[in-house]
Order: structure tokens, then sequence, then C-alpha cells
């Protein structure tokens, strides 16, 4: 059995899908977790279920492509907590962007802020605390990563693939000072980012049917599923993995 009882984690963009289930599981496990989103009446909503968990989280609305506010994620919870053990940099964004769009620079940017420097920045202002808990961390990347499934996607894809590469590199950098680094690829997963697009409820079932068959099982995973993978990462049961990529996918690279 996963033991997280005293160890703290942090988990970004943990608002909502991923993040907010990741959370909720570690504090099931009675694990200290820090929560932290941009959209505050979300994450006061996951603090109030880890709480019934027995867990009162620390919640923090912060953007990470802020250095300032990335700065206060790692220093509030070290004050609150007085360690880290654990660093889930979940935040992302997604969004299609053309090569001939006249704002795609721009938008491939904003892009990479939030998925791939954020957590970089993170990872360097982590780093000294984790190396003193001999903690980990564990990414959350993209099939993506790997694959362009359509077209339009560049910048995302760009994104995910740096930050595969980012977490080999600097597994092997802090191996050595008993520091182990992952990260996950889903595939597609059930969040409500649809809903965002469009919220004709029929034209919802729609996209999810059609992104279902992209998928070899013929599913989309549920963020739940992603979570359990993350706290197995995080946890000793994985101690001699590091510098790994998890594909949680429903096979959707393999068509």
């Amino acid at each position: 059995m996963m033991s997280f009882e005293n160890k703290v984690i942090i988990v970004t963009g943990s608002s909502s899908g991923i993040g907010a289930a990741t959370a909720i599981k570690f504090s099931k496990q009675k694990a200290k977790v820090t929560i932290v989103g941009r959209n505050e009446s979300k994450l006061k909503n996951v603090a109030e279920i880890c709480e019934k968990n027995g867990s009162k989280p620390l919640m923090i609305v912060a953007d990470v492509t802020n250095e300032d506010d990335a700065k206060k994620i790692i220093n509030d919870t070290i004050e609150h907590f007085g360690q880290l053990d654990v660093l889930v940099n979940n935040a992302g964004m997604f969004n299609n962007v053309s090569i001939l769009d006249p704002h795609a620079i721009e938008k491939f940017d904003q892009i990479l802020a939030t998925n791939l420097r954020s957590g970089v920045y993170l990872t360097h202002l982590a780093v000294p605390h984790l190396i003193e808990s001999k903690g980990n961390i564990v990414n959350i990347s993209s099939a993506a990563s790997t694959k362009t499934f359509w077209p339009e996607n560049f910048a995302y894809c760009t994104s995910k693939a740096g930050l595969d590469h980012f977490t080999r590199s600097v597994a092997l950098e802090l191996a050595p000072k008993g520091v182990r680094v992952n990260c996950i690829n889903p595939g597609p997963v059930k969040t409500d980012f649809i809903e965002k697009l469009t919220m004709d409820k029929d034209e919802q079932d729609k996209i999810w049917a059609d992104i279902e068959r992209t998928t070899a099982l013929s599913k989309i995973a549920e963020s739940e599923e992603v979570a359990d993978l993350v706290l197995f990462l995080a946890s000793d049961k994985a101690k001699s993995i590091t510098g790994s990529s998890y594909v949680i996918d429903n096979g959707a690279l393999l068509k």
C-alpha cells in the first residue's frame, strides 16, 4: 500500500481535471497538499473535498507563469508545512495554433510559458528542498509529445516534447542526489475542456464520441486514472524509476 502520511505535495493546476483528482487522491492518503490554481472558487471546492478526506490543504491562488507567484508557491509551502517531498507540475493549457496565424509566435510563447517554462522554473525553485527530503517530481506531459494527432497543433506538441526531454535531462542530473523525476503522457482525458469550447450538450457528446474513435480501446481515460499513476510514480513503489515517460492513452498512439 502507498503511504503519503506526513509527506508534503505541491500540485499545480489543481482546480479541476487531472490536478484536482490528484490532489484529492493525495489527501485520501493523508498527505499534506498545496493546491494551486487561478480559479479561486474551483480551488475552494477541491480544498473542501480534501478537508473532508482528513487533510486540510494549503490553497494558493496563483499563475504559474508569473515568477513571483512561483516563488510564493514554494516559499509558502515550506513556511506552512516545513518541507517538500513531491512536486507535481500539472498546470497546462491547450490551444490550436496555425503556423500561418499572424499571432502564431505570441500564442506559441504563451503555450510554452505555461506548459514548459513554468515547470522548469518551479523545479529550479523546488530542487533544494527535494534534495533535502530525497523527494521526487512528476511532470504531466501528453501523448502529443510523440505524435501529432491533428494539424495546427505545433505549439502544444512542441511544449510537451520539451517537457519530456526536460524530465529526462533533470532526472539524470538529480539522480546522484537521490531525487527522481518522471513524466506521464496522457492521451484523451475526460475533463471540462470540451465544455469550455461549447455549451451545447449534443455538440459536446459528438466531440467526445469522435475522440473515443481515436483510441484503440475506444474509450477516454478519467482524471482519476491519471491521478492513480501520479501517486504510483510519487511513491516508494517507484523508487527504482526515474527519467521515464508513462503513457496512459487507451492505445491512441497505436492508431
